[in-house]
């Protein structure tokens, strides 16, 4: 879980959850993120980072 700080943040996030794929030998990885500015895009996007899926809701 994740609170939007902005992009650079949110970029830094999805690495941090790849390391930890890679430690768990995992190739999904699920992410939270809650996004309090008014005009955000809420929903579900999957992110190819490196070798690994991410699914990412924005909430």
């Amino acid at each position: 879980m994740k609170i939007w700080h902005g992009e650079e943040y949110n970029r830094r996030g999805e690495e941090q959850l790849v390391g930890y794929l890679e430690d768990y030998h995992l190739d999904t990885g699920y992410m939270v993120s809650f996004n309090f500015n008014k005009n955000k895009i809420v929903g579900l996007q999957k992110i190819c980072c490196k070798d690994k899926i991410l699914i990412e809701a924005v909430v």
